[in-house]
């Protein structure tokens, strides 16, 4: 019977305990949109992206086209001669593949921008997660917009508008 009792109460103890936590949702994505500067960010990137996506390609095209030159040439060259122009086009094609390895590698320079651009704006709203969390007393914020088994949630628990409030952009 005593066994029964405490083992009721342990129960009791853990539901209690259980309900007591708080949580809230984020949408980020949402959040990330109506912040300007993540904006400007992403169209600064989506513009260094384009011009160096046009550079590698155009280094693609002159090692084409030195390929399809050495095709229609060939027959008439020494030895020696598609010797030079075969190492020539693996070298040209070498750079072109280093050039895209340089800028859109998994260190590459596209990396190493977004991180420069990226990380303040990333920063600033996890601090100001952070405060929302610590001002209702929320234990865990989960972000909905990354996590795919949410099916539903109450639109009551989202702090998406209260973390835009604290940055300053008010919705």
């Amino acid at each position: 019977m005593k066994k029964f009792i405490f083992t009721m109460l342990l129960c009791m103890g853990a539901v209690l305990g259980a309900g007591a936590q708080k949580f809230a949702l984020i949408d980020m994505e949402y959040v990330l949109r109506n912040v300007p500067s993540y904006e400007m960010a992403n169209e600064q990137l989506n513009q260094v992206s384009l011009r160096w996506e046009k550079e590698v390609t155009e280094l693609g095209k002159e090692a084409e086209t030195m390929y399809k030159n050495y095709q229609s040439e060939r027959v008439f060259l020494t030895d020696d001669q598609k010797k030079k122009r075969e190492e020539a086009i693996v070298a040209k094609e070498k750079e072109v593949t280093d050039l895209k390895y340089k800028y859109f590698g998994p260190e590459g320079e596209l990396y190493k921008k977004r991180q420069s651009l990226m990380k303040p704006i990333q920063e600033e709203v996890y601090n100001a997660v952070k405060k929302v969390a610590e001002e209702k007393g929320y234990q865990a914020i989960f972000d909905r917009a990354s996590s795919q088994s949410i099916v539903f949630a109450s639109p009551r628990i989202d702090v998406s508008n209260d973390v835009l409030a604290k940055l300053g952009y008010s919705k």
